[in-house]
């Protein structure tokens, strides 16, 4: 506006320099004159030009000067030539950066913009600000020693996170609790609509808010957040179960009861079907002088046909074998079968004899919903309520639906939910966030657990009051310490180096201890190599966890007697079987010989006895002369 302003003005005053009088007859009497008549009727169809408008035009083409917009100039058809235009971009936050440039014979031609942040801490130091938040561990605790004063009175993560703020905006604050306890949700009896810490932004009673306060829309729109200083989500937590031990037959495991039987039903087929093929085959049959004559024997009765198959299944061999076509098949399909079997087994058998195996009843959200016996609830008037109160998934309006039709489930407070879990004998799930989940489940009695992934993705951020000029420099600050890792740093100082359940042999506790290891190295270089686990410096987080994890489990899951009793019991029931057996049969030969001797049977088993241990009626070496028996 203001160059056209200036092209005017030039245009008339190279015209009125030339023809100082050219409007001489045009203004008489305070009147206008066109072409010798009164007046200018813009209305009238066709419009009469005035009469000096081809001359001003002629002029205005002619103009030639710089105005705030560069040089102006036009060609013959009144358009501007010869100039250049800068396209410029400016935020609340930014100043004016340039980010293209415009000319008429190049067109337009962007440029790499160079955003300056407007300064905003101008007056921030050096000034105490109040800061509210809310007592709940780790997050926020009250020094057990009475020495504490003032912000020294309280410790936590939000404690040492807002040292670290205060720090880089060079600032002082005073730290308190908030009045009702409460987080911050909307309350018709509050005349801000809100309570908790929310409230107390909203009527502008402290500065900031630092507390594990969720970033929600509600919130975002009586608030102001920055960026989220912890990422979390909504978790399952449950009563760790009991570890099953494994019982005296733990060692059948592998095999599913149902293929134990039908390796019994093949065991007696094979050895019926080798029998009956060597009856049939004549190579089986062979011929032996007795003392009798000669006799036809077959080596395969029933009872030496269980013993090949048996033979053959433990992989031991057996005295008798096959010889005719039809009984070798039968022996080959066996040996190849027991081969199968006999190596699925080994392999399957280490797993179950060296692991002890937790069995979880609930491992997600879709267990949690397929099923009624497990309760599940969360906590009252909470952002995990209005997640599910709120969500379209068809999984988690299920749970709201169990969840609302049984008002019991929920709780007034964590420690509320936290102690019915434990106390719920696993017949309870809390629906909880995923810090406090983990939180909790390194503490004691270390008898909770989390399952499944987290069902969401939220965060949480430090509030300040609508409108206010803290948000921008708190913004930076937080992103300036999460990229210097001093919140990840904050995390594992509050929740696993104050750990009370380091015993845990848990994935997630091999990873928490690889956080703990400075830049990845070894903790226990001679344990590793012990396990053939040598890495160098050099190898990457995923390699080293999942060496560390190798490691644990093979350091941890040493067989115990209760693994392998059954086989021992088998053992000595098998030798008192053997024992037993062979008494019956001394009786039975003893009760036999008294018979055909015609002798007590008290005497008949004193002379077998004797010849056992002797080894035979005269002494001698044990081989019984023909005709003696």
């Amino acid at each position: 506006m203001y160059d056209t302003t200036k092209v005017i003005l030039d245009a008339y005053s190279r015209l009125l320099k030339r023809k100082p009088d050219i409007f001489r007859n045009n203004f008489r009497r305070g009147e206008v004159y066109n072409n010798g008549t009164k007046g200018l009727d813009c209305r009238k169809m066709p419009v009469i030009t005035w009469e000096h408008g081809e001359k001003i035009i002629k002029y205005l083409r002619k103009t030639d000067i710089t105005g705030l917009t560069g040089n102006i100039t036009f060609d013959d058809f009144g358009y501007r030539r010869n100039f250049s235009i800068d396209v410029v971009e400016m935020t609340i936050n930014n100043e004016m950066v340039k980010v293209a440039h415009w000319s008429d014979k190049s067109g337009l031609l962007m440029n790499p913009p160079k955003y300056r942040r407007v300064p905003q801490n101008t007056g921030f130091e050096n000034k105490t600000y109040t800061v509210t938040s809310i007592l709940e561990e780790p997050y926020l605790m009250q020094k057990r020693s009475e020495n504490g004063d003032g912000n020294e009175e309280f410790e936590g993560y939000c404690k040492d996170l807002a040292d670290l703020i205060a720090e880089n905006m060079k600032i002082n604050y005073t730290m308190r609790l908030v009045n009702d306890s409460k987080y911050g949700g909307q309350d018709p009896r509050s005349t801000a609509g809100w309570n908790g810490m929310v409230g107390e932004l909203i009527r502008e009673e402290v500065d900031m808010a630092i507390a594990p306060l969720t970033i929600t829309s509600a919130r975002e729109r009586v608030i102001d957040f920055t960026k989220p200083f912890m990422s979390l989500g909504i978790s399952i937590m449950i009563k760790k179960p009991m570890k099953k031990k494994p019982g005296v037959f733990s060692f059948m495991n592998p095999l599913s009861k149902e293929i134990w039987m039908c390796i019994i039903f093949a065991y007696v087929g094979v050895s019926v079907v080798l029998f009956l093929v060597s009856r049939f085959s004549p190579h089986e049959l062979r011929y032996e002088d007795t003392y009798v004559g000669p006799t036809v024997i077959n080596d395969f009765s029933l009872y030496n046909s269980l013993w090949f198959s048996l033979g053959a299944f433990m992989q031991q061999g057996c005295d008798v074998c096959p010889r005719s076509i039809s009984g070798r098949i039968v022996g080959s399909v066996w040996w190849f079968f027991t081969l199968i079997i006999i190596s699925s087994y080994t392999a399957n058998l280490a797993a179950f004899l060296t692991v002890e195996r937790m069995v979880t009843p609930i491992n997600s959200a879709d267990d949690l919903a397929k099923q009624t016996e497990v309760e599940y609830g969360t906590l009252v008037d909470s952002s995990t309520q209005e997640f599910f109160k709120k969500s379209k998934i068809a999984v988690y309006a299920r749970m709201w639906e169990f969840m609302n039709s049984r008002k019991h489930v929920f709780v007034s407070s964590y420690e509320e939910g936290i102690k019915r879990v434990r106390e719920s004998k696993g017949k309870y799930a809390f629906l909880i966030e995923s810090t406090k989940n983990d939180y909790t489940n390194e503490r004691q009695p270390c008898d909770t657990m989390k399952v499944g992934r987290n069902l969401d993705a939220k965060g949480y951020g430090v509030a300040t009051p609508l409108g206010s000029t803290l948000r921008d420099q708190i913004n930076l600050v937080v992103l300036l310490l999460k990229e210097k890792g001093d919140l990840a740093r904050l995390e594992n100082k509050w929740w696993y180096d104050r750990s009370e359940c380091r015993n845990g042999d848990s994935k997630l506790t091999v990873i928490r201890t690889y956080k703990r290891t400075r830049k990845g190295t070894i903790w226990d270089e001679s344990k590793m190599a012990e396990s053939g686990g040598n890495k160098e410096r050099k190898d990457g987080p995923k390699r080293y966890i999942r060496e560390l994890w190798k490691y644990r489990e093979s350091s941890q899951n040493e067989l115990t007697l209760s693994n392998v009793a059954g086989c021992f019991y088998i053992l000595i029931g098998g030798l008192i079987l053997a024992m037993v057996v062979a008494l019956i049969e001394f009786c039975y030969k003893s009760r036999s010989e008294a018979s055909r001797s015609k002798m007590s049977l008290y005497d008949a088993m004193k002379s077998k006895v004797r010849v056992s241990i002797t080894g035979g009626p005269n002494g001698d070496t044990g081989r019984v002369r023909a005709g003696s028996i």
